[in-house]
């Protein structure tokens, strides 16, 4: 096979946030299938991915979990990784931003830019989406105030901080993006960076943090933290081994720049607009492609768990096989919108596509070459008008699908591959070799029927390496043929004469029973649910500035007594060191006599709203301990009432 150059594509790295579902992993999938088909094709193929580990949302997470940051994306990075390798993907090198390689390289980028004069330091003032790691003006947010992307809240943050002169490059990427039409796609996505980011006017952007640590320290100022997208996006380049001192590896000299940036759609404005300017500050060219691609969706909704419509890439592999996941994420997501997913579709895609179609086509041939001929492959040459048609198709099928795969058309190649077994099973109905069994004399035309059919098997086998990896293995593999590669399905006929097919095929796809189907993902969803549930319990992490909205004060135990209309509360009377007592109304009489309570120093929270219990109104919250059989208040000793508690 000719060498056709070099061919770098990456994925984003994902966010070690949790384990990711199907939504997330479609994109590993769909960079698989690309890189696969390249390498098929004939390209040197370097194809990268990994997890982007820093940030406020991690450190936070982390701490909710009880553990540092490092052990927290260690065992996040793992279910990450674990999840793509049981797609079976093909990667060629799994970058973590806690590498040390990285973060060497990430501090000397940024010191460039700094000294260079495309860095300064200033203060930030704007809404932060903690979720996205991104910042926004406020006319930028939705009408509700909510993040444009997530759709969760942001908060207004003030902080010192470095910015970048994003307004010092923007003409010149407007430019680039104009002269280079393929450099965003879809095309939708190219509008929308020019049109609401880069032609309004492009602001600043903030690099560095101080309100966290968990990131990559300034090495020049080490109270900074670098900004993630700063650091995430570098990644690209330092998997490579590029070298912000001019000593870059020879493989960064031979695959950058990237051929492809396949990323979702949400992040699209950072790998259009700040990727390509701090490439232009470095020096370096610019990606030849970033795509933007949908987002694959559960029925019409977003995967969250929030939502609680996740769908893990593992648990459907129990279900159906990693051909069958790896062929649902691919086929079902159009170009340029977002794809819907549901069991049912599965189901019914797996047994009309799969078994139907592909497997019952593979699996009725073998047995009749078996049958008629004990599995020896002739090809006496009996033709007729048909065949023409049938090696037409074949031959169109290659073709088309190598302009669909240079537009990214992925699920569009997959469907004409299946077009072909549909084309082929027609030729099944339009010969019918079991009439031509028949008659000895006939004998020659029921053996070019069937060589047809087994050629066109072999060459939709070929085809399917890229997205179907084992299932094609095995296809080619029953053949018992060596010509498996790409040049071998340039012309009609490669498939060797004299060679003898298995005498055992395998289905290679059974159809599902829906019920038996169901009853499975009723256990998982069940599994879900409870872990879900679990996590539900644990209260939400707080920051140092919500604690400080709480005003906590010792406080003396006046008086107690029974609530008038509620058995297990009590009106106790609280001496806050104010000009009179407040009154309170607390849940202790299960565990509390009155007379136990009086003259207890408590913590109280003093500023908490005015609540009504059963009539009675109360200004403020006594700390109470509880367990399952008794409540214990959380006594002060040796402090005066009012003594505030920090």
């Amino acid at each position: 096979m000719s060498d056709k150059g070099k061919y770098y594509i990456t994925t984003a790295i994902a966010y070690t946030s949790g384990k990711p579902h199907i939504g997330n992993v479609y994109e590993i999938v769909l960079a698989d299938a690309i890189a696969r088909y390249k390498r098929l094709t004939g390209y040197d193929v370097r194809f990268q991915t990994g997890t982007d580990e820093h940030g406020q949302k991690v450190e936070e997470k982390a701490k909710a979990a009880g553990v540092t940051p490092k052990e927290f994306v260690d065992k996040v990075s793992g279910e990450i990784k674990e999840q793509f390798d049981v797609m079976n993907v093909s990667y060629d090198k799994f970058i973590r931003t806690t590498d040390p390689y990285h973060e060497k390289q990430v501090q000397k980028i940024f010191r460039r830019f700094y000294e260079q004069g495309d860095i300064y330091k200033g203060k930030y003032e704007g809404m932060y989406c903690q979720e996205c790691e991104a910042f926004y003006t406020k006319s930028q947010l939705t009408a509700d105030g909510k993040c444009p992307v997530c759709g969760h809240d942001v908060k207004p943050m003030e902080e010192e901080a470095y910015f970048f002169k994003m307004s010092k490059y923007a003409p010149r990427l407007i430019k680039y993006i104009e002269e280079h039409p393929d450099f965003i796609q879809p095309e939708s996505r190219k509008n929308e960076m020019l049109n609401n980011f880069l032609k309004p006017g492009l602001q600043d952007l903030c690099v560095s943090r101080t309100s966290f640590s968990w990131g990559i320290p300034v090495d020049f100022d080490p109270k900074h933290v670098i900004y993630v997208w700063i650091d995430a996006l570098s990644n690209y380049i330092t998997g490579l081994g590029y070298d912000a001192d001019g000593n870059s590896s020879e493989l960064y000299k031979k695959y950058w720049p990237a051929d492809l940036h396949l990323i979702g759609k949400d992040i699209v404005r950072f790998h259009t607009i700040y990727w390509p300017i701090m490439l232009m500050a470095l020096g370096e060219p610019l990606p030849k492609q970033v795509f933007g691609h949908p987002w694959l969706l559960t029925g019409d909704a977003k995967m969250s768990k929030s939502a609680g419509n996740v769908i893990y890439a593992d648990d459907l592999v129990s279900l159906f096989g990693v051909d069958a996941v790896r062929f649902i994420m691919l086929h079902e997501m159009p170009f340029a919108q977002d794809g819907h997913v549901t069991y049912d579709l599965m189901i019914d895609r797996i047994n009309s596509d799969l078994a139907n179609n592909l497997g019952n086509l593979v699996n009725r041939t073998l047995s009749m070459e078996n049958k008629y001929f004990n599995g020896l492959v002739s090809n006496p040459h009996d033709d007729e008008p048909v065949d023409e048609e049938l090696k037409q198709a074949v031959s169109d099928t290659v073709r088309l699908v190598n302009a669909k795969m240079d537009e990214l058309r992925v699920a569009d190649a997959i469907q004409l591959i299946l077009d072909l077994f549909s084309r082929c099973n027609k030729y099944i109905d339009e010969t019918m070799p079991w009439s031509l069994a028949k008659d000895p004399g006939k004998s020659g035309r029921l053996a070019t029927v069937l060589y047809n059919l087994l050629e066109a098997i072999r060459t939709a086998g070929v085809l399917l390496k890229a997205y179907l990896p084992d299932t094609a293995d095995k296809i080619l593999k029953s053949l018992n043929t060596v010509h498996t590669d790409y040049d071998s399905i340039q012309s009609f006929g490669q498939l060797e004469t004299g060679i003898t097919i298995t005498d055992h095929p395998e289905i290679l796809f059974a159809r599902l029973n829906e019920k038996e189907v169901m009853a499975k993902v009723d256990v998982i969803n069940a599994r879900i649910a409870k872990e879900r549930a679990v996590q539900a319990e644990k209260k939400q992490e707080v920051t140092v500035d919500d604690f400080d909205k709480l005003d906590l004060r010792v406080g003396r135990v006046v008086s107690c007594e029974h609530h008038p209309n509620a058995d297990k509360l009590y009106v106790l009377q609280v001496d806050l060191g104010e000009d009179k007592p407040r009154q309170i109304v607390s849940g202790l009489a299960s565990s509390y006599t009155p007379g136990q309570v009086i003259g207890k120093n408590i913590v109280v929270i003093a500023n908490l709203k005015p609540h009504v219990f059963r009539g009675v109104e109360s200004r403020g919250m006594l700390l109470a301990g509880k367990n399952d059989k008794e409540i214990a208040v959380v006594e002060v000793n040796g402090l005066k009432p009012g003594t505030k508690i920090c």
